[in-house]
C-alpha cells in the first residue's frame, strides 16, 4: 500500500514544532549558563593578586555556580578606581578599603558582619581597624607590621645584643657604635631611609601617634586635631637617621634601599614592613631566615618600645547586591581563610600572616612574622592608627612636609605647624555622622 504524500500544510507544522522544540532547549540550556552567580573582588595589593585568582579559581571547582572575577588597582590609584566603579554602577561585590575613612565613605554599601561565622574566626585584636559606628563592616586582611628592620649579623658582629636595646638612648648607642665600625663592617652608612617613598612616611609617622590617639582606631578617625604629643621624640628619631643614612635621602628609592643596600650588607637597618619578606625570600631565603630581625620604636617614655602591627587592609561585602550574590561573596571569604586550600595561598602565595585565631605560630616562616603575629596576640604591638588619618593629608601635607624637613628647607616647628594645621582642616571636611 503507497503511502500518501505528506500534506505540505502538516510538513511546515511538523519543522515548526522541531524548530521551536530544540530552540527551547537551547534556551533552557543557555538560561543554566545565565543563572551562575557572578561576584567580584576588588584588590588593591598587586603583590596577591595571582594568588587571589588563584584562590578564585579553587572556589570556583567546589562552587561550579560561581564566577569569580578579581580586579586589580595597586594602592595609589585604587581610591580612585573602586569610586569609578561604584559611579559607573558597577560596583564590586567585595573590596579592599583602607581604614575607617574608606569605611565611613561606602558605609551605606557596607554588610554589617558582626554575626557572622567568619567574623568570630578573626583574632578580636583586628576587629577594630573594620569597626565604625560599633558595627563591623569590613574584615581584616592579614597581619602586616613595621619598625626597624636590622641585620642581625652585621649587629652580631658589631657586638650589639638587639635585646637589650630598651629605650631611644640604647638606640642611639647602638647606632654610634655601628657607625664607628663601619669600615670594619664593611657598611656605607647604619640606614638606607627610603625618603622618596611617602608611604615610609606614614609607617614612620605610625610609630609616634598611636598613643596621641589612646591606641584606638575610632578615635584617630574621630580626632578633629594632631597635637604631635609625641613629635620631640619623631625628631630625635629623624635626625638620628638623618645624619646617618645614605645620602641624599629624599630620593632614596625602595629597589636602592630594600634590595641593593640592605639584603647586600651595605647598611645594617632600614625602616620597613615584613612585606618585603617575599622579595627577600625570591633573592636568597637563607638572608629572611638567618640575618633579618626586627627592632622596636620607643616613641613613649612611658611605654615599653612597640612596633606597629594590624591589618593594613579590610575587606567589606557589597549588601545592596543580590542575595545569592551576597551570600556568594560571604561563602568565598570563609573558603578563603577556613579552607586549607585557602590557608595554604594565604601563607604560601600572599606570604601573609592570616588574621584568624587558628594559626599556629611555628607554621609562620619568617621569623620577623612570627615576632609581629605574637606581639598582636600579646596586645604589645601599636595599632595601625595612621589609617584613619583624614583624605589627602598623606600625599598633601605629611609627605611632602617631612621631605623638607629631611632636605633642610623646613625645621621642625614650621613641619608640626603645617602638618597640624591640615590635619584639623582636611578633617573639617570629612563626613561624619
Amino acid at each position: 500500500m503507497k503511502m500518501k504524500p505528506i500534506p505540505k500544510v502538516l510538513f511546515s507544522v511538523f519543522l515548526g514544532v522541531t524548530f521551536l522544540f530544540l530552540s527551547g532547549f537551547s534556551f533552557f540550556n543557555n538560561s543554566n549558563d545565565q543563572q551562575k552567580i557572578e561576584i567580584e573582588f576588588f584588590n588593591q595589593k598587586s603583590e596577591i593578586a595571582q594568588g587571589l585568582r588563584n584562590v578564585g579559581e579553587a572556589f570556583e571547582k567546589e562552587n561550579p555556580d560561581v564566577d569569580v572575577t578579581i580586579t586589580t588597582v595597586t594602592s595609589r590609584d585604587g581610591g580612585a578606581a573602586l569610586l569609578s566603579k561604584f559611579t559607573s554602577g558597577n560596583a564590586p561585590t567585595m573590596m579592599m578599603l583602607g581604614g575607617l575613612p574608606d569605611i565611613d565613605f561606602y558605609k551605606d554599601y557596607l554588610l554589617e558582619m558582626d554575626n557572622q561565622n567568619l567574623t568570630r574566626e578573626m583574632l578580636p585584636q583586628l576587629l577594630g581597624a573594620g569597626t565604625l559606628n560599633d558595627h563591623i563592616l569590613a574584615l581584616p586582611m592579614g597581619i602586616e607590621g613595621f619598625g626597624f628592620m636590622y641585620n642581625r649579623e652585621i649587629f652580631a658582629q658589631a657586638g650589639i645584643e638587639a635585646n637589650e636595646i630598651q629605650s631611644f638612648a640604647d638606640f642611639k648607642q647602638a647606632v654610634e657604635i655601628l657607625d664607628n665600625k663601619k669600615e670594619e663592617l664593611g657598611i656605607t652608612e647604619v640606614f638606607a631611609y627610603e625618603g622618596e617613598d611617602e608611604n615610609i612616611a606614614n609607617h614612620f609617622f605610625a610609630n609616634f601617634v598611636a598613643s596621641e590617639f589612646d591606641d584606638d582606631n575610632n578615635t584617630a578617625f574621630n580626632a578633629t586635631e594632631l597635637t604631635w604629643e609625641n613629635g620631640e621624640r619623631m625628631k630625635d628619631y629623624t635626625d638620628l637617621i638623618n645624619q646617618h643614612t645614605v645620602q641624599p635621602v629624599v630620593t632614596m628609592t625602595h629597589t636602592h634601599s630594600v634590595e641593593d643596600l640592605f639584603f647586600n650588607d651595605n647598611v645594617a637597618m632600614i625602616h620597613q614592613g615584613n612585606w618585603i619578606v617575599p622579595a627577600l625570600n625570591d633573592m636568597d631565603p637563607s638572608f629572611v631566615q638567618e640575618k633579618l630581625g626586627i627592632l622596636p620604636v620607643f616613641a613613649d617614655d612611658d611605654l615599653p618600645g612597640r612596633n606597629v602591627a594590624g591589618s593594613n587592609w579590610v575587606i567589606g561585602v557589597n549588601k545592596t547586591k543580590d542575595e545569592p550574590e551576597v551570600q556568594a561573596a560571604i561563602d568565598f571569604l570563609e573558603f578563603l581563610y577556613t579552607s586549607e586550600e585557602g590557608k595554604k595561598i594565604i601563607a604560601d602565595e600572599f606570604q601573609l600572616v592570616p588574621p584568624t585565631k587558628d594559626v599556629d605560630i611555628n607554621e609562620i616562616s619568617a621569623p620577623v612574622s612570627r615576632q609581629l603575629y605574637q606581639e598582636v596576640l600579646d596586645d604589645q604591638a601599636a595599632p595601625m592608627t595612621y589609617k584613619q588619618e583624614p583624605y589627602g593629608f598623606l600625599r598633601a601635607s605629611l609627605a611632602p612636609n617631612f621631605q623638607k624637613y629631611l632636605a633642610g628647607q623646613l625645621s621642625w616647628k614650621e613641619f608640626t605647624k603645617r602638618t597640624s594645621a591640615d590635619f584639623e582642616q582636611m578633617r573639617k571636611v570629612q563626613t561624619v555622622d
